[in-house]
């Protein structure tokens, strides 16, 4: 039963990395689309590519996952644990893309896990969760705001007498380059979260603790993450990201503000410098969506806040609000009722 609930998890783990990849396509493509930088046929392929390069490109949080966040018991109630919180969070992500709501899978993952962690005993860690990982998913987006609309500031006093057409080519081209970062920062940071669930679970079907699970600070567990893992999770986010998602990327890119290419190269490229900041240099995560999100909104105010759609936005804000309590309360639902059941 244990090998079957971890080739369970396994397969549930590469479902919500896909479902993963198409929810959050619209975080690296949708500015680009917008202003017309890059089309759909170009858009979607580059960024499925770097997505895949991305959740190759190192384990750091996937260690803050897979071995800080709860102590996972082994064997049986460990593996179903897991389970249960990536099919919550699986179940939040199609619900959130079914109505266009660009929440953050980052909030719904921990808190499936927390919710599921409490429901059964074990011991989730909440100083870390609060501080180590709450606090950057809250940070990210005030710091996209406050960062893309003083880039905006920025660029609009430099680019006053600049030549508008010129200015709009160079910008256009510059959203190519963003978009690939917003790709790749994607992957560096969603592919690493999903990939500490997966070796959390697959080293509590072995009897391994998960102060057991890395041997070192660099080095691989003794499961091997750099290999098989690593790359199933790139692949299956890569796929999910070239399904599109478009129902989000419309919200995205006309939905909360009229994009134009220095809005949106603003708002990629201050995105897209948090990821990389929070992911190789501090090693904490961040939701790429709030903070894509964030950034849009902070680079379109610079025109007024007359140019927000403030409905759009205020739904945004229910959906990000809703995530974490809401993943939180239905994992430990159905953890409990899968408990009972199992006696």
């Amino acid at each position: 039963m244990d090998a079957t609930l971890v080739v369970l998890v396994v397969l549930a783990g590469l479902a919500y990395a896909w479902m993963n990849g198409m929810h959050d396509a619209a975080n690296a493509v949708a500015a680009s689309l917008s202003t017309g930088a890059l089309t759909p046929r170009t858009a979607l392929p580059m960024s499925a590519v770097l997505n895949l390069v991305g959740a190759l490109m190192g384990v750091q949080l996937a260690q803050v996952f897979g071995t800080h966040l709860a102590t996972v018991p082994v064997h049986r109630p460990g593996p179903a644990l897991i389970l249960t919180a990536l099919l919550t969070a699986l179940a939040w992500n199609t619900l959130t893309w079914w109505f266009g709501l660009p929440s953050s899978s980052s909030h719904a993952l921990i808190g499936s896990l927390a919710g599921a962690g409490f429901a059964l005993g074990d011991r989730v860690d909440w100083h870390l969760l609060a501080v180590w990982l709450a606090l950057p998913l809250v940070l990210s987006p005030v710091l996209g705001f406050i960062g893309a609309w003083l880039v905006m500031a920025i660029l609009l006093r430099l680019l006053r007498d600049a030549a508008h057409e010129r200015a709009i080519r160079g910008f256009r081209m510059a959203q190519s380059v963003t978009a690939a970062t917003m790709s790749l920062g994607h992957g560096l940071q969603d592919g690493q979260k999903t990939m500490g669930v997966i070796m959390l679970a697959l080293g509590a079907g072995v009897g391994l603790g998960s102060d057991q699970l890395w041997v070192t600070s660099t080095d691989p567990s003794p499961l091997g993450l750099s290999a098989w893992v690593q790359l199933a999770v790139g692949v299956s986010l890569a796929l999910g990201t070239l399904a599109g998602g478009w129902r989000i990327i419309r919200t995205l890119s006309r939905r909360i503000v009229r994009m134009t290419p220095a809005t949106g190269f603003a708002a990629e490229s201050v995105a897209s410098s948090v990821l990389y900041a929070s992911a190789a240099l501090v090693g904490v995560p961040v939701s790429s969506t709030h903070t894509v999100t964030a950034a849009i909104i902070g680079a379109g105010s610079t025109a007024g806040l007359r140019a927000i759609r403030w409905g759009t936005v205020r739904q945004i804000l229910i959906a990000w609000l809703l995530t974490p309590v809401v993943t939180f309360l239905l994992a430990a639902a159905v953890a409990l009722v899968l408990s009972r059941i199992g006696r």
